[in-house]
């Protein structure tokens, strides 16, 4: 990606009254986030939801020198830089209508292989909620050693939640509503410099951008929106982790909550989520790898030679199955249409009926897997 181009991907984001829903469909309707900045004041004006005092900002083009001393942080620090439309800014996420346009990355994680599970709860863990916490994530990494832990490296659960991982070996990401010149709490900062060598810090803020309330609010649907599943270990009877999981919810991802004590405080909001079948009750690493079809499988390659013998595939069905054959724990359907070069349409299509041939199973967050 060139600086110049990055300078004008990191400015749309800075022009006021334009959200990540609004930007996108401008950038759609002027045909390139370039073209926004290089339209006319007449023409952008009269694009739905802009008006003049919009376009005026954008003809200013006063964000630019902004976006310029931004991009020289990032090559100073190494930051990796993520546009919704690359290829390797998180399939899952995109997924998201309200999913950010542009988000920035410290460590070494891959955003879209493996099995991505979110672990919130209270900033005022008890000691049963880290026990469970721990538990959960040691299990999960003795059965399913590709799984990143994501979380927001908030007090109580969110610290408990990576420190386990790290542990356990497991990559863990810390989803933070500021910027990535700063680490906030400061005294969680030994586990965030660990998390950057496996695993990884994100957000969708630039630098010098302050750790204000509402800015946690926003980081919450991009804990949900990473995520295959959402675990809820303790919640009050509100919370931001009750808000992550509605998130959640919307998205149409599985979430999952730890139950409690009816008289426990910390466990109301937990309670609430599964008496109101927004949660599924889970009480191990187990329950949650049932929910999931994550059990282990067999060899992969083994099944498709066997597939192979008795079913007479079409050349793209073969494409298909070679494809999926290489991640036996199977791969998302965006995902694998971006593999593949095909639109979203053909490839569902292609599998739905290898599915009625049996050669493919549709998991939880249309993610697809080889069988016999």
């Amino acid at each position: 990606m060139s600086d110049e181009t990055l300078k004008y991907k990191i400015g749309i984001t800075l022009i006021k009254g334009i959200g990540n829903n609004l930007a996108k469909n401008l950038i759609a309707y002027v045909g390139s986030v370039e073209g926004v900045f290089k339209e006319n004041k007449k023409s952008l004006s009269k694009i739905p939801g802009i008006g003049e005092v919009i376009s005026n900002d954008i003809v200013a083009q006063n964000v630019l020198a902004r976006a310029e001393q931004e991009i020289e942080f990032i090559l100073k620090n190494k930051i990796q830089t993520y546009y919704f439309t690359d290829r390797d800014y998180p399939f899952r996420l995109k997924e998201c209508v309200d999913s950010p346009i542009m988000i920035y990355s410290k460590g070494i994680c891959d955003l879209n292989n493996g099995k991505f599970v979110g672990i919130v709860g209270t900033r005022n863990a008890t000691e049963t909620g880290k026990e469970n916490c721990k538990k959960l994530i040691s299990d999960l990494a003795a059965t399913q050693p590709n799984t990143i832990i994501v979380s927001g490296l908030a007090y109580g659960v969110d610290i408990c939640a990576h420190k386990a991982a790290l542990d356990a070996g497991l990559p863990t990401i810390g989803v933070i509503g500021h910027g990535l010149d700063r680490i906030y709490p400061a005294s969680h900062r030994p586990s965030a410099v660990k998390m950057i060598q496996n695993g990884a810090l994100l957000t969708e803020y630039l630098s010098q951008t302050n750790p204000d309330r509402p800015n946690f609010v926003q980081r919450n649907r991009i804990i949900a929106g990473m995520c295959d599943a959402t675990v809820v270990i303790e919640s009050a009877a509100r919370g931001g982790a009750l808000i992550t999981a509605e998130i959640a919810n919307d998205y149409n991802r599985d979430v999952f909550a730890f139950p409690g004590r009816v008289n426990d405080e910390w466990s109301a909001g937990c309670n609430a989520l599964i008496r109101s079948n927004k949660a599924s009750l889970i009480e191990s690493a187990n329950d949650l790898l049932q929910f999931m079809n994550w059990e282990k499988q067999e060899s992969a390659s083994i099944s498709f030679i066997q597939t192979a013998l008795f079913m007479d595939l079409s050349d793209e069905e073969q494409e298909i199955a070679g494809k999926l054959r290489q991640s036996p724990d199977g791969i998302q359907l965006n995902e694998l249409a971006i593999q593949l070069e095909k639109p979203v349409s053909k490839i569902s299509s292609l599998l739905l009926e290898m599915e009625f041939k049996g050669i493919v199973k549709c998991l939880p967050g249309n993610l697809y897997r080889i069988i016999k």
